[in-house]
């Protein structure tokens, strides 16, 4: 699961917002960093390059994707951590940076409470979030590429998690509630490469927790090709391109 993320979906959707949040960050110059959700490391890549001089500590809640990211890059400090019990002390950092991570968090204003904890005073929260499913060119296409595959009971996973965390006002909220000032907010649409929609498909279907919803409905070879088939009417062939809308904020502790 976590190579078919990192091989299929990394380069295309991912690693564009990796190096804009990237360069926010070096904007900031950071002396001390910890990066939430970290993956496999595609934002921590970016960072040990954008900022060389800062210290970062890379966690994810994932154990098998900290061994991934640490093998994939060893210049950061890796640890699994949980967002909401975050194991280091208070005003440890200087810069808290998550991509798409925090669509995850259970309680995310908790989560960000935590955050909070261990920014020193005045410290930055910097992190994006997915827009609306509907403004993300290939998830577009293989929410109706499933939805073809199981008429009846799609998955939703798409539009309730990754997806399910797009409205500003609240994400805004969430972190006023949490004692952070909002210092920045932008929508920022950037477009993804895929040079083979049957492996963009594969990212999806593999690597991410579609594969569980999938395998729930009893899945079979078909839905594969199902998939794949609607994928490539609405993209073509490939390769492809297609528009992905995030949300940036930046906030002061």
């Amino acid at each position: 699961m976590t190579a078919a993320y990192e091989q299929h979906l990394v380069p295309v959707v991912f690693q564009p917002f990796a190096a804009d949040l990237a360069a926010r960050a070096a904007a900031l110059r950071p002396r001390c960093v910890l990066e939430l959700a970290a993956g496999t490391g595609a934002l921590t890549s970016a960072l040990r390059s954008a900022v060389p001089s800062a210290e970062v500590t890379a966690t994810d809640l994932n154990e098998d994707m900290v061994a991934f990211g640490s093998a994939r890059c060893s210049g950061a400090t890796w640890r699994q951590a949980d967002a909401q019990r975050l194991p280091f002390p208070d005003g440890g950092f200087d810069l808290v940076a998550c991509q798409f991570g925090v669509m995850f968090f259970p309680d995310r204003v908790g989560a960000f409470t935590e955050v909070r904890r261990v920014l020193t005073p005045g410290g930055r929260f910097l992190f994006n979030t997915w827009g609306p499913l509907g403004a993300h060119g290939f998830e577009v296409a293989l929410q109706a590429g499933l939805e073809r595959a199981f008429p009846h009971d799609p998955p939703r996973f798409l539009r309730t998690v990754p997806h399910g965390y797009a409205d500003p006002a609240v994400v805004a909220a969430d972190l006023t509630a949490a004692g952070f000032t909002v210092e920045d907010e932008q929508e920022l649409t950037l477009r993804g490469r895929a040079g083979s929609i049957a492996d963009l498909a594969d990212g999806y279907l593999t690597g991410t927790p579609v594969r569980a919803a999938v395998e729930e409905r009893g899945a079979d070879p078909a839905v594969r090709a199902t998939v794949i088939e609607e994928m490539r009417t609405r993209l073509g062939p490939g390769p492809a391109t297609a528009p992905m809308t995030a949300y940036v904020f930046r906030a002061a502790a």
